[in-house]
């Protein structure tokens, strides 16, 4: 039974562990988005900070990095916020908040603390992976 509506913002933070790691609750939540089983919203912005991460933290070289961020675009809905909120103390996790809101989000899932603190936005839950994951794993 696919989870079909509404999706949820994996961020940057979650999608690159999830990329890294072959265990945990992002990778899982990867590989339910992989599998059709749960939808996923990002934009242009949370891709290409998502391309600069693998490059710079995780040594991915150039193709690599384009590569996975290409295939995301695939697998993501990708949104184009018309806004930006000037809310978070990090001007990124503004477009954080923009992506999720744009696209129709249930959920932002992030272990950014700066998201986290906030707790809700715009009717958005913002939470940590495992969490979420319980979430998904209960509507089956």
């Amino acid at each position: 039974m696919p989870l079909a509506d509404p999706p949820a913002l994996l961020d940057t933070n979650v999608l690159a562990s999830a990329l890294t790691s072959p265990r945990g609750a992002p990778r899982a939540l990867l590989e339910y988005a992989l599998r059709g089983d749960l939808r996923i919203v990002t934009s242009a912005v949370l891709l290409a900070e998502l391309e600069r991460c693998l490059r710079e933290v995780f040594r991915y070289n150039a193709q690599m990095s384009a590569l996975t961020r290409d295939g995301l675009a695939e697998l993501a809905m990708v949104v184009e916020p018309t806004s930006v909120p000037n809310i978070c103390r990090d001007p990124d996790d503004n477009h954080v908040l923009a992506a999720g809101s744009a696209g129709g989000a249930s959920h932002i899932v992030t272990r950014d603390k700066d998201l986290l603190v906030l707790e809700r936005f715009a009717g958005i839950d913002i939470l940590e992976p495992a969490p979420f994951l319980q979430q998904v794993r209960a509507r089956w």
